[in-house]
């Protein structure tokens, strides 16, 4: 129930080759290929909107068709819009490079942005709270 948060997904390599950015939900460690990261692919060079707290992976070629110097970057989702980055993969190991973070990025023990609850409805934290198996009664606050 992470909130949406608008970034901007950087353009690796040259626009011109193939790149891409996903944000990434799980990981298929049987595979050592980009074919590994599960998720929803949004528009490199732009302005999107991604979960906060998730993990955005970006894929860029530069140089020639014939042999591309290819790139990847691993970042972390923050809650106030901005990236941070936590891996760098290069050449055609590139997959492999990068799995382990963002596995670790993914985990359950992986430190979570606070997320800022403010900003939703209170039906809304009730109705997800409920979902949790929480009873949630109107009372005053202290």
């Amino acid at each position: 129930m992470n909130p949406q948060v608008a970034v901007e997904v950087p353009l690796l390599g040259d626009e011109r080759h193939k790149n891409w950015a996903k944000v990434v939900y799980s990981v298929d460690t049987s595979v050592s290929s980009g074919w590994a990261y599960d998720g929803e692919f949004v528009a490199a060079g732009a302005i999107q909107d991604v979960p906060s707290g998730g993990v955005l992976l970006v894929y860029g070629e530069r140089g020639s068709r014939a042999n591309p110097m290819i790139e990847a970057r691993v970042y972390q989702i923050n809650p106030e819009g901005t990236l941070s980055e936590r891996a760098l993969g290069k050449g055609r190991g590139w997959a492999r490079t990068i799995r382990d973070t963002v596995e670790q990025l993914l985990s359950e023990d992986a430190p979570r942005p606070i997320v800022e609850l403010s900003g939703y409805a209170d039906v809304e934290l009730i109705e997800e709270l409920t979902k949790r198996g929480y009873r949630v009664e109107k009372g005053s606050a202290q």
